[in-house]
């Protein structure tokens, strides 16, 4: 089969949603060069006309040494037993960075070896401590950084799941923690209602959200989204929690707090995934500044009914670590809503038997809300809970839920603070 050139953009959040699909079916699976095969194969299958991806070779390390385990999809199986030394430039490179992107005419590239291994521009990755290496065949006019977001993606979630330990001790830790980082009530700000609730789909979650005052007269405004569920994103919400209140401590502007966050949960320990993140800045007049980094972007009902989505920010936070930002700007006028709200309550499932493929939606918050934006903003997100219990039945979760709503209510209207 012959390479594909890159058709079409990449839709980087349903892409993830292919990638977590994939590493999920295959989280049981007892041995690790089966898995990462697997998912070699699956992107190659999938992908190839998004990213232009369409060979791949499996290494893995064997003392000083990273010995060719197998190809698949167009790339050339090489003669005999082949090996590359450690020390080979690229293979150094990805070592270090993690995930790489090379052309021939790159600094360290030996074009005799890359000839061996029928290799032009290729882009590789580091999984496993450094166990294994995926390279892969790229086909010329590929987007560089979005083969490099993507497979940051893949190689976040392999590492993951090699990674993941499931400790009951560890899970009554992860309690604790997200039990103090959740906010217990809502703050007084202004004449605005703040109201907002999570429902994990396990015991502990990977959804967050928060207020945090930077100044007396501005609020920061969070929520975020840890890919997959349990310990290992509960996990991660601590890195997202400490990381925000860091940056406003030190009295980061806007995009500088959302770049370093980035490069902090990037270089995490803990961190093997990738995070969705929304956050924005307050202030009585009803300015409000954000950033929206890969999240599904909240939205502004305005006074005339007119649904405004808070879409300005960039990609998702953790894969890559200097991925920049831009911040959007919008106004809260008296009569007005800002609605968050994670894609666990967008993409539940319905409970019916035969519309079981069918998605709750974007659409129904949007009606739900209108029909009761006339109400204090807790009971507006009572609302779109309620409405989503309805629409699933008894069908379990699956995937933690959280909303968040702020309500500048009518002037002269009397404005409910919390519950």
């Amino acid at each position: 089969m012959s390479p594909v050139l890159p058709v079409r953009p990449v839709d980087h959040r349903e892409l993830m949603k292919k990638v977590e699909q994939v590493v999920g079916a295959i989280e049981r699976a007892d041995d690790v060069g089966d898995t990462i095969r697997i998912v070699l194969e699956s992107l190659i299958t999938q992908f190839r006309d998004e990213l232009g991806i369409h060979g791949g070779r499996l290494y893995e390390r064997q003392g000083k040494r990273y010995r060719l385990q197998g190809v698949v999809g167009d790339a050339k199986t090489p003669p005999g037993d082949l090996t590359v030394e450690r020390s080979y430039p690229p293979i150094q490179a990805v070592r270090e960075q993690g995930t790489v992107y090379m052309t021939p005419d790159d600094p360290g590239v030996d074009p005799e070896f890359e000839a061996k291994v029928g290799a032009r521009e290729f882009a590789a990755i580091e999984v496993g401590d450094e166990d294994h290496l995926l390279a892969f065949d790229v086909a010329p006019g590929a987007d560089r950084d979005d083969v490099l977001l993507s497979l940051g993606i893949v190689r976040h979630a392999i590492n993951q799941k090699i990674r993941q330990e499931r400790m009951a001790g560890i899970f009554n830790e992860a309690r604790k923690i997200q039990a103090s980082i959740l906010p217990r009530r809502e703050p007084v700000y202004g004449d605005f209602q703040l109201a907002g609730a999570t429902r994990p789909m396990e015991s502990v979650g990977g959804d967050f959200y928060d207020y945090i005052p930077i100044t007396e007269k501005i609020l920061g405004l969070a929520i975020a989204d840890v890919s997959g569920h349990g310990l290992p994103a509960a996990l991660q919400v601590r890195d997202i929690y400490m990381g925000l209140r860091m940056g406003m401590a030190r009295d980061f502007k806007i995009v500088r707090t959302v770049e370093r966050l980035n490069a902090i949960i990037h270089k995490s320990t803990l961190t093997s995934r990738f995070v969705s993140m929304f956050y924005g800045e307050l202030e009585p007049n009803g300015l409000f500044i954000y950033v929206n980094a890969g999240h599904p972007p909240p939205f502004h009902l305005t006074a005339d009914d007119r649904v405004v989505l808070l879409q300005e920010g960039g990609p998702v936070l953790g894969p890559l670590p200097q991925s920049s930002y831009e911040r959007g700007v919008i106004t809260v006028r008296s009569g007005e809503l800002l609605v968050f709200y994670t894609d666990g309550i967008t993409e539940a499932r319905c409970g019916t038997p035969r519309r079981r493929a069918e998605e709750w939606g974007f659409d129904r918050l949007v009606q739900t809300v209108r029909a009761h934006r006339h109400l204090p903003a807790h009971d507006v997100v009572d609302a779109i809970f309620g409405a989503v219990d309805d629409f699933t039945g008894e069908r379990p979760a699956g995937d933690d839920r959280t909303v968040m709503v702020v309500r500048r209510p009518p002037a002269g209207q009397a404005s409910t603070k919390g519950r």
